[in-house]
C-alpha cells in the first residue's frame, strides 16, 4: 500500500540501540522520514512513510544493550508488519495491542 505511515516510540537503552531498531525496520518500510538522534532523550520517536521491500526476512540490526519498550502505530497491516519484523530481529515480547477504527497500536519489550 502506497499510503503506508507508521509511528515508533522508544523507551530504554541508548540511542545506539533506538537507532538498531529502525534498521531492523527500514528493509520493510525503507528509510524514515525522521531518525532517533537525541543522545540524552528518554523517549525516542521515528517515522515511516514510504514502502520498503514488504515483509522482510531477519534484519542484521545488531544486538542491544538493554531492554527497549516499543510502541508501533499506524494501520493494522503496517502494525503487523512492523511487530513481525521485530519478533524475527530481537527477542520480544508481546505487550498489548490496542485497535481502533482505522490504527492499531501495539507495544513490544526487545531484550538485549
Amino acid at each position: 500500500m502506497s499510503d503506508t505511515q507508521l509511528t515508533v516510540t522508544l523507551s530504554g537503552g541508548d540511542v545506539e540501540d533506538a537507532r538498531a531498531v529502525v534498521r531492523a525496520l527500514e528493509g520493510a518500510f525503507g528509510a524514515p522520514d525522521q531518525r532517533p538522534s537525541e543522545e540524552h532523550a528518554t523517549v525516542r520517536v521515528a517515522t515511516f512513510t514510504g514502502e520498503g521491500t514488504g515483509d522482510a526476512g531477519e534484519a542484521d540490526a545488531g544486538s542491544l544493550s538493554a531492554p527497549v519498550t516499543v510502541t508501533v502505530q499506524g494501520t493494522p497491516e503496517a502494525v503487523r508488519r512492523a511487530s513481525d519484523t521485530l519478533t524475527r530481529s530481537f527477542t520480544a515480547r508481546d505487550e498489548g495491542v490496542v485497535s481502533g477504527d482505522q490504527e492499531q497500536e501495539r507495544q513490544l519489550l526487545l531484550q538485549p
